[in-house]
């Protein structure tokens, strides 16, 4: 561990809950940030009970104090920190923190610099900004749940909470680091507005490319990389398990047909629809012939874009992640290292806190 993290003296406090939020500044304590878990006396941040082990995967290296916002004399302890605070990042409802007296004018008038993050499922604005929602209610308006399986399947809901996390959760840790350059600078902080919603929407680059070219997104699993081609694909193999096809550009799929011994498939047309279907059924009956992982010691070492599908279990063990260093011990299981290398610090990792653990130090002193 350095002994000068990047976000050094940076301190947050973190009134927000459940995955967002949380994600986002773990991040930001992995940077070195002292983040300070705002929670409530009674059972504080919902995860703790809904799921501890991802309460810990998402909370490591953060204070908890226990505050009831609804309390004159706890409403003006955190105005105590907000004085000293860099950031404050909350997760509720627009309006919430203007009612309990602790909205931005409010706050911003007690410390200039200071940057406010508002995270939320619709953002500040427009008509859904009071509606209640989870990651696919976000995903699914933004049209990128439509586009996710294929035409036999339907929409598919991942295990991957793209709204929650790489919409909301990293977009709301990029405008935080962009409001606290700007407040050191000029000495004036931000309201930073994320809505998971817009973010999600922001990420789909090939959806809005193809709306730009044809007027309209492919049907679901028909994009060039989420199924059409059949040199981009994922096949069975002939113990169940997958095959991720990467090999899109030409070099790197005459290699995969060379090193299968079936260099007479180059004749075939690696396209979209009914023109690369006879291609696809071929590629199809030869991913069978291995397994899994005899494809992956032929394959993969090759320029030729092809990995094994590995389960969440596989990965952790993966030699690659293993050579980074991404898989670190949190009291005997596995949590994840920041995935941000830098060559002059490193990532703190801590463990997560009991609730209320850090009252006395941090509220201690302002109750005088």
């Amino acid at each position: 561990m350095t002994s000068n993290p990047l976000l050094h003296g940076v301190r947050v406090l973190d009134l927000s809950r459940l995955l967002p939020g949380p994600f986002c500044t773990l991040y930001l304590a992995q940077l070195g940030a002292e983040v300070i878990k705002i929670e409530e006396p009674n059972g504080g941040d919902y995860a703790r009970a809904m799921s501890a082990e991802m309460f810990s995967a998402v909370n490591r290296g953060k204070k908890s104090v226990t505050l009831d916002l609804r309390q004159a004399a706890d409403v003006a302890l955190f105005k105590k920190l907000v004085a000293d605070a860099d950031v404050v990042i909350e997760s509720f409802r627009p309006g919430v923190m203007d009612r309990l007296g602790c909205g931005y004018e409010v706050l911003k008038a007690i410390n200039p610099r200071l940057v406010f993050a508002a995270l939320t499922g619709y953002g500040q604005t427009g008509p859904y900004r009071n509606r209640p929602g989870h990651d696919m209610n976000y995903r699914a308006y933004a049209g990128e749940l439509e586009q996710t399986g294929n035409a036999a399947s339907g929409p598919v809901v991942g295990n991957l909470q793209v709204a929650d996390i790489a919409g909301g959760a990293l977009s709301c840790a990029v405008g935080i680091l962009a409001a606290l350059i700007g407040a050191r600078a000029s000495g004036v902080g931000s309201f930073v507005d994320v809505g998971m919603m817009d973010a999600t929407l922001a990420m789909q680059v090939l959806s809005l490319s193809a709306i730009r070219t044809f007027g309209k997104a492919p049907p679901r699993g028909g994009d060039f990389l989420s199924g059409a081609l059949p040199n981009y694909a994922v096949y069975e193999c002939g113990d169940g398990k997958h095959l991720a096809v990467g090999s899109l550009e030409p070099k790197f799929f005459a290699e995969v047909l060379k090193l299968a011994g079936r260099a007479d498939l180059a004749k075939l047309p690696a396209a979209p629809g009914k023109v690369g279907e006879p291609l696809r059924q071929e590629l199809i009956a030869l991913f069978k012939t291995r397994t899994r992982d005899e494809w992956e010691a032929l394959l993969a070492h090759e320029e030729t874009c092809v990995s094994a599908i590995l389960t969440p279990s596989e990965a952790l063990q993966n030699e690659q992640v293993v050579a980074r260093n991404m898989v670190v011990d949190d009291n005997g299981k596995p949590a994840f290292n920041l995935p941000i290398f830098f060559d002059n610090a490193q990532a703190v990792n801590g463990k997560s806190p009991k609730l209320g653990a850090d009252n006395e130090a941090v509220l201690g002193p302002l109750r005088g």
